[in-house]
């Protein structure tokens, strides 16, 4: 009878861990990781280092990179120019950086020249910038301001206070007309990109700061202080819970998995989100945090404050 026990334990212990994935390869960048962009079978990944580096997604190996210039920062010493978000379009890489004295600025990078679309001399403490077509972006401020610009009439379209909550994160729907925002008060705030008025506000699920979005297929998940990665659909709205603070967060592009961190190793746990149901724990990755990113349904990047990047099959 003991020798029966200690079998079905090994194998349950050993049906757990079937669902451990370990990274199927690593990729070494410049500093820790702030944003990923795939475009044209290409990876982008933007550091804390101002260095932007290029990969194939064919096999991951290093095509090139773009450097920012250095800057002053408040102590009047000369720096790296972290990145805090990128964007491709039509060969165009916007880059929004630090810039002098704590302020911010938005580049754009092209045919091997970096041009200036918002100066830092503005003043401006941009958090996250996109570009919406081949003549305008969206930024937000972290006061929460929403703003629409035109790059080649230099002009605001509109600046919009979307709520007194400081700011913390904003996705894109796949077609670009509808943001959604995330801040320090749980709520989730639908926009409208053309006009930057609110559609619809998602309450009561989040109690703390959402750090991250995903927004696919009309599906959202998030990650949280409290704790919780919402999931929202049309059908249900149900969170998954963690013991730690969970950074990260993702769909993939029908939104049927979902990835979030989901405990102190920093591991990220892959679910179905029609089912409710784990389905793989993707393992080994040594600090926060700060990106998520299915490639296709079978492939999935995990990218942190380390200086690589890890690939994971998750089905074969």
């Amino acid at each position: 009878m003991n020798t029966i026990k200690i079998l079905l334990i090994l194998f349950i212990i050993s049906f757990l861990n079937a669902n451990e994935i370990m990274p199927t390869k690593t990729l070494n960048i410049s500093a820790g990781a702030t944003d990923l962009v795939i475009n044209d079978n290409k990876l982008f990944v933007s550091t804390s280092a101002g260095v932007i580096n290029i990969f194939s997604l064919k096999d991951f190996k290093l095509i090139s990179s773009i450097t920012i210039p250095q800057i002053k920062n408040f102590m009047g010493e000369i720096s790296n120019s972290k990145i805090y978000s990128i964007d491709v379009l039509n060969n165009k890489v916007l880059i929004l950086s630090q810039g002098k004295k704590g302020a911010r600025k938005i580049d754009i990078f092209e045919n091997g020249k970096l041009r200036n679309i918002i100066s830092d001399t503005k003043h401006l403490f941009i958090a996250r910038a996109k570009f919406i077509n081949d003549e305008e972006i969206v930024f937000s401020l972290l006061s929460n301001e929403l703003l629409l610009y035109n790059m080649n009439k230099k002009k605001i379209i509109y600046d919009k206070q979307i709520s007194q909550s400081r700011f913390s994160y904003f996705a894109l729907s796949e077609n670009k007309k509808d943001i959604l925002i995330a801040d320090e008060s749980g709520n989730l705030k639908l926009c409208d990109v053309r006009t930057g008025n609110l559609l619809k506000t998602y309450t009561g699920q989040n109690l703390d700061n959402v750090f991250q979005i995903d927004y696919k297929n009309s599906k959202i998940i998030t990650a949280a202080q409290d704790r919780r990665a919402v999931f929202y659909s049309k059908n249900d709205t149900y969170y998954k819970e963690s013991n730690f603070l969970i950074y990260s967060c993702a769909l993939n592009s029908n939104g049927k998995l979902a990835a979030y961190s989901s405990n102190e190793n920093n591991d990220v746990t892959i679910f179905d989100t029609l089912l409710k149901k784990d389905l793989y724990q993707l393992k080994e990755n040594r600090m926060t945090l700060t990106k998520i990113l299915f490639i296709n349904d079978n492939g999935i990047l995990v990218a942190s404050d380390d200086n690589k990047i890890n690939y994971y099959k998750i089905k074969e």
